[in-house]
């Protein structure tokens, strides 16, 4: 299996080589040159699996450079932390399941695909010698599964960029808290989409990238979207033991469009998926691209900061992945969308738009936060369960795609836990934590607060980036705050 970026230019990659390159050097995404296949009596072999077993066979498929005896090693040890099922799936009433994906350490989503890449990451580099600078941004749950993936490891180094004041407290505490050596919290005066911005511009200048050994752990990064194709298969497998073949639908909370990319991906390599529907808080863009085929991201300061955090952002990455198979893996198409993107600020499909739903399954809707505090409500009346308010935007938006006869699977994205004020406010209770996770909220917290600069930036990473065995220190003048 190669890899190819989604502009055209480049030599085609291997698994390893996509890894560590993080974005192309034509400023594309990494894709694979085909997507591989997966047919029913395959599938049906493949029930009995564990999710490591099963994640091992998933993966083969994409990283044909790595031995199965290594990948099998390496999905183990990313999931021998989750409890015995990894993925559990719950009825919470209405004809709705959630599909558990929030049992790792940092209690959200993340951490399926942050546990392998923390593995995969530090095998590559062994074996090539080599050091890597991870640049990356967050809205909120990115940055702790990453960081806890990567926090302590000889080879590694992590700057993670997120937008001031924007996380929850339980999310900035996860990250902030962390003192390892190797771990960089950057806190931008501006909003997700600046922090993504950042990211890209200084990923995209190769000379600094080459220099600075940069790579990526945002979903900018392959191996992450092909990690969380893996529950796609299990969830699957799980809803359907009774029914054979059967289609089911998904419902996905997202901003940055790479959690229903993996989905995507699942379906295009011939799981039986009916639909596919993007769930998408205040900050819409994406519902509004998959209902009118004109995709324009909003500015830093018409973003919402809303009650659900972590989908926050106007401008999605991964769209472009999907762009690339809606364009019929035309490279050319592709440059030519974004370029009228940066030049005029959106571009417009709506010649194609009706395929979204009729060929890709495709369908999408929006949550407030009225709507997530009802959800919320409803949710713990019919069934006990507290939910999350990013899983709230979830159900409330599959509400509106039952179809009778179609398993309606909804992605859980975190635990209630992380957003403790929200839950409080829809519930009237104060959850409880364990003293582990008192001790973290409690913990001082390190992280440099700095302006949206690129300048800045690069300097601060050019001072403390790993080089060998040593780092640099932090000589920027940037201000930093330990608390």
């Amino acid at each position: 299996m190669r890899y190819i970026s989604t502009r055209g230019g480049g030599e085609p990659l291997s698994y390893s080589e996509a890894l560590l390159e993080g974005l192309a050097r034509d400023g594309g995404l990494a894709v694979p040159a085909e997507l591989p296949h997966v047919d029913g009596e395959t599938l049906e072999r493949w029930r009995a699996l564990t999710y490591p077993q099963l994640a091992t066979e998933v993966l083969a498929l994409f990283a044909t450079d790595i031995p199965r005896d290594d990948l099998a090693r390496m999905t183990a040890a990313a999931y021998e932390s989750f409890p015995s099922e990894v993925v559990p799936l719950r009825p919470i009433g209405d004809g709705l399941t959630l599909v558990g994906l929030s049992e790792g350490p940092t209690l959200a989503f993340k951490d399926m695909a942050m546990q392998f890449l923390g593995q995969v990451l530090e095998y590559a580099l062994e074996r090539s010698g080599a050091v890597l600078n991870v640049l990356g941004a967050t809205s909120g749950d990115t940055g702790s599964a990453a960081e806890h993936a990567l926090r302590g490891k000889d080879r590694i180094s992590v700057f993670m960029l997120s937008p001031l004041g924007r996380m929850s407290p339980f999310q900035r505490a996860q990250m902030f808290s962390l003192d390892d050596a190797n771990v960089h919290n950057i806190a931008i005066a501006g909003v997700f989409d600046d922090c993504q911005n950042l990211v890209k511009q200084l990923a995209g200048d190769l000379e600094f990238k080459r220099a600075q050994s940069l790579g990526a752990v945002n979903s900018i990064n392959l191996a992450r979207i092909t990690a969380q194709v893996v529950y796609y298969f299990w969830a699957w497998l799980r809803a359907t033991d009774a029914t054979g073949g059967a289609e089911v639908s998904f419902t996905v909370p997202s901003g940055n469009f790479g959690n229903i990319l993996s989905g995507f991906y699942a379906k295009r390599m011939g799981l039986p998926v009916r639909r596919l529907v993007l769930a998408t808080n205040e900050n819409n863009v994406l519902d509004e691209f998959f209902r009118t085929g004109v995709y324009r991201p909003r500015a830093a300061a018409e973003t919402l900061a809303t009650s659900s955090p972590s989908m926050d952002i106007s401008k999605a990455s991964n769209l472009e992945r999907f762009a690339f198979e809606l364009f019929d893996r035309d490279p050319a198409r592709v440059s030519a969308a974004w370029r009228e993107l940066d030049e005029q600020g959106f571009f417009d499909v709506t010649g194609d738009q009706p395929r979204f739903a009729e060929e890709f399954g495709l369908v999408s809707g929006t949550s407030t936060h009225d709507d997530r505090i009802e959800t919320i409500r409803s949710v713990h009346a019919g069934s006990g369960d507290i939910i999350d308010p990013h899983t709230a935007d979830g159900v409330k938006v599959a509400r509106e795609h039952v179809e009778d006869g179609v398993p309606m699977l909804v992605l859980e994205t975190a635990k209630p836990e992380k957003f403790a004020e929200t839950i409080h406010e829809a519930l009237g209770v104060q959850l409880e934590y364990p003293a582990e996770l008192h001790a973290m909220l409690a913990a001082p917290q390190h992280v440099t607060e700095m302006a949206d600069d690129a300048q800045q930036l690069r300097a601060f990473i050019e001072a403390a980036a790993l080089r060998g065995d040593t780092m640099g220190d932090i000589t920027t003048g940037a201000a930093r705050h330990d608390s």
